[in-house]
């Protein structure tokens, strides 16, 4: 995905509910790219499966699989993201759960904020080798 930025944007320098907004847009992307190339299926089918995807719990387990994965600098970013104060109350999931989530989105955001969208598909590619193939 090309970054059309016109002002030069330091991720480190953003708050990770910042990050956490951008990472939600470029994960449900790849859910979504990911989900199209594996069949042409109705659009209602689709949202349905992006939405078991993009869920608080979902992101959740997803990131406990890639904690083990991430470089020290990842991890980083992560945990800020993790242990921000966002001012949602979940809906459906734990607050737990939602913290993780949002790690995991800050996450996601870092990377493509820092033009590194390279390691985030790679990221997204150790979730879908670990996790949504094997239950296909």
């Amino acid at each position: 995905m090309e970054n059309v930025q016109t002002k030069h944007c330091k991720a480190d320098e953003l708050s990770p509910l910042t990050l956490a907004f951008v990472g939600d847009g470029v994960y449900d992307l790849l859910v979504r790219d990911y989900l199209v190339n594996q069949a042409n299926r109705p659009v209602g089918e689709l949202n349905k499966l992006k939405v078991s995807l993009v869920n608080c719990k979902s992101q959740a387990i997803f990131a406990k699989l890639l904690i083990p994965k991430l470089t020290e600098k990842e991890l980083s970013v992560y945990k800020r993201g993790r242990n921000a104060a966002p001012k949602c109350i979940p809906k459906n999931g734990s607050i737990a759960d939602y913290h993780s989530a949002t790690g995991l989105e800050a996450l996601f955001g870092y990377l493509h904020i820092s033009k590194n969208s390279k390691r985030a598909e790679e990221l997204f590619a150790l979730i879908v080798n670990e996790t949504l193939n094997k239950s296909q």
